[in-house]
Order: C-alpha cells, then sequence, then structure tokens
C-alpha cells in the first residue's frame, strides 16, 4: 500500500500521475496588511481635516490671510513709492511756498470794452484787497474791443504758476495768457465785454486760501492696509 493511500480505504484509491495539488499561501496576510494600511491614510485624512477645523475656528487662517495682505502693503510702500510720495508732497509745498501775497503782485488794469471809468474803478477795489496798481487805461490794439469774455490775465511764463493764479482769484471766468516779459511780479488785467464785477470779496479770500492749502490727490492719498 502506498504511503499516499488515504488510511483506511485498503488500497483501493491511489493516486496516479505525475501531477500534485501545489499548496497556496494563505489569503488572510495580504487582507491584513491592506487593513493596515488603508486604516493608516484614513487616520491621516482625518487628522488633517481635524487641524483644518481647528485653524478655521481658532481663527489662525484669518491671522494668515491679514498678515499676508499687511505684507502686500508694506511691499507696495516700498522706496520707490515712499520716494514718489516725498517727491510729490515737496513739489505741492514747493509750489504753495511760492505763491506770492496780493502786497508783491502789480496788476496794470486795461480797458479793452467801450465802457468808460471800468478800468480806474476796478484797479480801486483790487487796491483795496491788497494788490499793488500799475498803469491803468485803455487795452493796446492787440487786445482793444477784441476780448469777449470777463477778461484775460496776462503775464511772464514765469507768472503763470505764482501770481497770475492769485490774480485769477479775484476775477471768475478770466482766461490765463503768458507773454514774453521778464518780471513774473507784474501781470495785466485786461477787461473783457463781458465783465460786470470782480469777484466777491468773501469768495475770492475762500479761492485764495484754498489755492494756498491745496487739498491732497489721489496720487498722493495713503493707502489704507
Amino acid at each position: 500500500m502506498s504511503m499516499l493511500t488515504p488510511p483506511g480505504m485498503g488500497g483501493q484509491y491511489r493516486i496516479t500521475g505525475d501531477k500534485y495539488p501545489r499548496m497556496r499561501r494563505p489569503r488572510g496576510r495580504r487582507r491584513l496588511v491592506f487593513l493596515v494600511v488603508a486604516s493608516v491614510t484614513a487616520l491621516g485624512l482625518v487628522g488633517w481635516g481635524t487641524l483644518q477645523l481647528i485653524d478655521v475656528f481658532t481663527g489662525k487662517g484669518d491671522k494668515a490671510t491679514a498678515a499676508g495682505t499687511k505684507g502686500d502693503c508694506t511691499s507696495t510702500a516700498g522706496p520707490s513709492a515712499k520716494a514718489t510720495a516725498t517727491s510729490t508732497t515737496s513739489t505741492t509745498s514747493t509750489a504753495a511756498g511760492t505763491l506770492p501775497r496780493p502786497g508783491q503782485i502789480t496788476v496794470n488794469v486795461l480797458n479793452a470794452t467801450p465802457r468808460s471809468g471800468l478800468a480806474k474803478q476796478t484797479a480801486d477795489e483790487l487796491k483795496k484787497r491788497g494788490f499793488r496798481i500799475g498803469d491803468v487805461g485803455n487795452a493796446t490794439a492787440a487786445y482793444d474791443k477784441k476780448v469777449n469774455g470777463a477778461g484775460i490775465l496776462l503775464g511772464a511764463k514765469g507768472a503763470a504758476q505764482a501770481a497770475l493764479p492769485v490774480l485769477g482769484t479775484q476775477l471768475s471766468g478770466a482766461e490765463v495768457k503768458t507773454d514774453g516779459r521778464a518780471q513774473a511780479d507784474q501781470v495785466d488785467l485786461i477787461i473783457g465785454t463781458a465783465f460786470k464785477s470782480l469777484t466777491k470779496k468773501e469768495d475770492a479770500d475762500k479761492a485764495l486760501a484754498a489755492l494756498a492749502k491745496p487739498s491732497p490727490t489721489s496720487a498722493t492719498s495713503k493707502k489704507h492696509c
């Protein structure tokens, strides 16, 4: 009886042939490894999600965002921005500081209309307001009866940002022109046909005060962070 004959068979059954059943490894070990890996992954995801929720509820995320915004503001106000703001402020201050007072401006009042005595009346009023008066009379042929508006303010190129704006506060709607004269503190007020009167003194004083202290523009305003 062969050793492969099951006991009790009495030799009735025998295993013949050259093929034998192969023994397979138990599948339980693979399943165990898979379950361990899946559990570790799931625990990692749960832990990460928990940390995110903690950050949201404790406000740490908002602090990080705020810090990022603050950083952007700081980078925007870098050396170039500071230099530009300083330059703009200096220019504004210089422009305001160079504005002459009415007593430093000599005004030639010239009448370009057919109405007589208008130049003298206007000159007297300007003198009361502190301006120095130069020549008073009729306009030259280049402007006589050729000024349709309220008037023309005429002066040197250097007076365009100094004496002319100051005089312009006294006559709203006047046209500003420059010529080749050398002295920037001597300007002409040429009265036109649409002239009725100078600007009311209280309004002119307000305009002069606003001219001396210009309001900051959007370019020089600070960014709120």
